[in-house]
């Protein structure tokens, strides 16, 4: 039988003791009982130590179309790559994330640099689902911050380009249609695509069509009924038949096998579906969520950052994936904010403290091993990419977390 984490002792009393009080207020769990200070960890050492490690990749990256990726198992310099890369978002969301955190000219000038790079990405036929990743990441924090009305604008021509995937028979969005042919998925949808579909649920309050929001539940609501199994683990892959809409099988791609968990995609899936619920209200995406997460904390090594993928049959040598642990630390921050069950809301954001607090260890963070935040992230462990790496995307969500727990901190709303 697998042992329980440690924390999960001095919580119990507080599960036990939880009641049910529906709200319809997001709720800040309260300091007093999830003080992160309790374990010594500080956020705001973590976000100078993000700034002054970002500073260190500014200053070498060669140009603001050359966006840094990755930084390889035992070596020191990103690997950059283009604006057409899926990942091409996170590093000028990151840069706007620092400017949010240090409002200066420095911070926001680069910010604006990296992030127009990115437009002409729309002058051409959408070839997959990434575009929320790349555009909400990086226009979308941009306007967030600036209210820059030309931001605005793209953001909505990227709406327009991620809604032609939609396949109303099927009820979701095609995520790769080169894999149609390719590996023979009609209608293919990864559990990545759940981050997209806030581009959606933005553009349909901000000019967009009115039936992204339609589009935005329909693709949540259908993932959640084929995505999982009944233990409330995903597939990475869901596919379907591309004109009668009916599910045909779930497979992985990224993950160790078809009925193991991956954890990003797992990952993916406490994220995609703590926003939908926070954008639709909508009851099943709540318990889906928390379903997600419940699984994957219970299953949690002891420092709690996971293996790439839950079922890797060389645990504990098989490689970490910081990444994960990265993107569900700022989904359950979110998710205890939307928890009408304090002592519910109160283990989220614990656990997710935990976790940050783990990252930032000298076993997670790269330091003066180079310029990243992170390391012991896997990309695609089963194409032989990216493993026991730095990656853009582990930082982004690293440094989210932390500006949404200093927010939290200070009793203010995500």
């Amino acid at each position: 039988m697998r042992s329980l984490p440690r924390f999960f002792t001095y919580l119990m009393p507080l599960l036990l003791l939880g009641g049910f009080a529906p709200s319809c207020t997001p709720k800040i769990p309260s300091a007093q009982a999830s003080d992160s200070a309790a374990t010594g960890f500080k956020v705001d050492q973590q976000l100078a130590y993000c700034a002054a490690q970002a500073r260190k990749t500014v200053a070498l990256t060669p140009d603001y179309t050359k966006l840094p990726r990755r930084i390889g198992a035992g070596k020191n310099q990103w690997e950059y790559v283009d604006r057409e890369d899926w990942t091409s978002g996170f590093w000028p969301g990151t840069l706007w994330y620092l400017f949010e955190n240090q409002p200066t000219d420095f911070w926001k000038g680069k910010a604006d640099t990296f992030t127009r790079n990115l437009a002409p990405v729309l002058d051409h036929k959408t070839v997959d689902h990434d575009l929320g990743f790349m555009f909400y990441s990086s226009y979308g924090n941009g306007y967030r911050l600036t209210q820059n009305p030309a931001y605005k604008q793209v953001l909505l021509r990227a709406a327009d380009s991620l809604a032609t995937l939609f396949n109303p028979r099927v009820g979701t969005i095609l995520s790769w249609p080169r894999m149609v042919k390719q590996m023979n998925w009609p209608h293919n949808t990864i559990m990545d695509n759940m981050i997209n579909l806030e581009l959606l649920f933005w553009a349909s309050k901000n000019g967009g069509r009115k039936e992204f929001y339609d589009m935005a539940v329909s693709h949540a609501r259908v993932t959640s009924q084929h995505h999982f199994r009944p233990d409330g683990t995903s597939y990475h892959v869901a596919v379907y038949d591309d004109k009668t809409g009916q599910f045909i099988k779930g497979v992985t791609h990224q993950g160790y096998s078809d009925n193991s968990m991956w954890a990003r995609g797992q990952a993916w899936a406490i994220y995609g579906f703590t926003m939908c619920y926070r954008e639709s209200k909508e009851p099943e995406f709540l318990d889906r969520a928390r379903k997600s997460a419940d699984v994957f904390i219970q299953r949690l090594p002891e420092d709690q950052v996971p293996y790439w993928d839950f079922d890797a049959p060389d645990i504990p040598k098989a490689p970490r994936d910081a990444s994960a642990a990265a993107i569900v630390a700022s989904a359950l921050l979110e998710l205890s904010t939307l928890m009408p069950d304090q002592a519910v809301a109160q283990r989220y954001r614990r656990q997710a403290e935990n976790m940050l607090a783990s990252l930032s260890t000298a076993q997670y963070q790269a330091r003066d091993q180079g310029p990243a935040f992170l390391l012991h992230s896997t990309g695609h462990k089963p194409n032989g990419s990216e493993i026991d790496a730095s990656i853009n995307y582990a930082d982004y969500y690293y440094l989210e977390a932390l500006l949404r727990l200093q927010k939290l901190q200070r009793g203010k709303p995500l």
